[in-house]
């Protein structure tokens, strides 16, 4: 059963094709979501991070990232379509020029 997950996050493939050999993708998918939901995943990751720190294989590395990524200017709160609001004063320029 976990390796048919691993199989399937490593490859990036659907769960519809997932080997044969792994049994139904429809039982390996349910056995995933139930593990995460009863927290098995959990109490898995806690006991291997305990047992790598007790035999000192842990080697604690942080990376901050500090990006920056600008959006362009129109996604920017520019309009998306249509035409202005009707509040909007637009003078034309032949009642501008006979005022």
């Amino acid at each position: 059963m976990i390796d048919a997950i691993v199989f399937k996050y490593r490859t990036g493939i659907p769960w519809t094709d997932l080997p044969e050999h792994f049994g139904s993708w429809k039982g390996v998918h349910n056995r995933l979501r139930k593990w995460a939901a009863d927290g098995t995943w959990k109490r898995v990751f806690t006991a291997l991070l305990a047992q790598a720190d007790a035999e000192g294989d842990l080697d604690w590395v942080v990376a901050v990232d500090f990006t920056v990524v600008r959006a362009h200017q129109h996604a920017a709160g520019a309009r998306k379509r249509g035409r202005w609001p009707a509040s909007r004063t637009i003078m034309r320029l032949g009642v501008l020029a006979a005022g």
